[in-house]
């Protein structure tokens, strides 16, 4: 296999900028998988990361005001106001660097960057003491919650002799910061050597979509039906892998419905979506809802196509796509399950269409989404 050009490695880490699985990404560069892997982890060990301060913390200027201010005299909320500041945050800046009348701008803004730098050494790892008391409690078999609110009691003078239970925890389970023994994390009630968020995901991030604009951001036209142009969106499976997409507009319940070709990935989903969104008036086609499934990863690129936003649904809630599910169903009648939707053309989709878009409906004052939204457009 010929090493990537600079082209290639170009157009990678764009598709990669989009959020695009390295599956599919290796799919439309025609390479492995495993080189575009290994492709983006070295192009992001050779990134040289540039310590920059956080817009949150206290800068040089701020810490020069505090110390100008305690000269004067002044306290410390109007301190704390003068620079935009909590009065807590400046109440801890002062105490952590001397108080009141020892407080200096420069030696204060030299502690705080040096105390900055990561990675810090460990507490178990730099206190032997320590470390042997957490080892030997473990051996018996406690809880790292257990030791640490023992250690309170048993050394309540000793403040060196504290630890928290999540530095025990990551002590264990995160090997690089070299304290306790791997092998003690088999003491812990549950056996195991690793730990997980109870957020985590064992997820390898292909199936999720980042960067989605929630439902609740909608405009309020869009929920309320006010206007046309806002749409809902869903794929209807067949057999054999195939699909189709169906678009209801929210307002007139006007159907259109699209075939997807291929595999139907995100790629050829989003292509059909564009071909159909773009043969329409730009008034007639404002937004478009859809739920979290993985065909829609490329939304972004759909947005900068069509000017349309897709903003997504919550997990789980077809209720909030309420139009389209009831158009899915309607849509059983043609498109029966189990049937395969790869022999249908688009002739066929657009009939199908047409028949829906042609019958009166109870919701609309039997009128016919057709005769709704033409009314709507004039």
């Amino acid at each position: 296999m010929l090493r990537l050009t600079s082209v290639e490695k170009d157009e990678i880490r764009r598709l990669a900028a989009t959020g695009l699985p390295v599956r599919e990404i290796a799919r439309q560069m025609g390479r492995a998988p495993t080189t575009v892997v290994d492709f983006l982890e070295r192009t992001q060990r050779l990134a040289v990361a540039i310590r920059v301060r956080s817009s949150r913390q206290l800068c040089l200027a701020d810490r020069e005001e505090i110390s100008r201010g305690l000269a004067e005299g002044r306290s410390v909320r109007a301190i704390a106001a003068g620079i935009g500041r909590s009065p807590s945050t400046v109440c801890r800046e002062v105490a952590r660097n001397g108080g009141r009348y020892r407080y200096r701008a420069a030696p204060a803004e030299d502690r705080a960057w040096a105390q900055g730098r990561r990675p810090k050494v460990a507490k178990l790892a730099a206190d032997p003491v320590l470390r042997a008391v957490v080892e030997e409690k473990l051996a018996l078999q406690w809880s790292p919650q257990q030791i640490s609110g023992w250690l309170r009691v048993e050394f309540a003078d000793r403040a060196e002799m504290r630890v928290s239970h999540e530095t025990i925890y990551m002590s264990l389970f995160v090997q690089s910061r070299g304290a306790l023994r791997r092998e003690l994390a088999h003491e812990l009630r549950r056996g195991r050597v690793n730990r997980y968020p109870r957020s985590y995901s064992r997820m390898n991030g292909q199936g999720r979509i980042r960067d989605v604009v929630h439902i609740s951001q909608r405009p309020a036209e869009a929920d309320d039906r006010a206007v046309p142009g806002h749409w809902e969106g869903d794929l209807v499976y067949g057999s054999a892998n195939s699909c189709m997409a169906t678009l209801v507009e929210r307002q007139s319940r006007f159907v259109m419905l699209v075939k997807i070709p291929g595999r139907h990935t995100s790629a050829e989903v989003v292509r059909a979506l564009t071909d159909h969104v773009q043969s329409l008036p730009t008034e007639l086609f404002r937004s478009l809802t859809w739920d979290q499934g993985k065909e829609m990863a490329l939304h972004q690129q759909f947005t900068i196509d069509t000017g349309v936003q897709i903003y997504f649904c919550d997990p789980k809630s077809p209720w909030q796509r309420g139009s389209n599910e009831n158009t899915n169903g309607l849509l059983r009648q043609y498109f029966p399950k189990g049937r395969s939707l790869a022999a249908v053309s688009q002739d066929d989709l657009d009939e199908v269409a047409a028949r829906l878009n042609g019958r009166p409906r109870q919701t609309l004052g039997f009128m016919t989404p057709s005769q709704v939204l033409e009314r709507a457009l004039r």
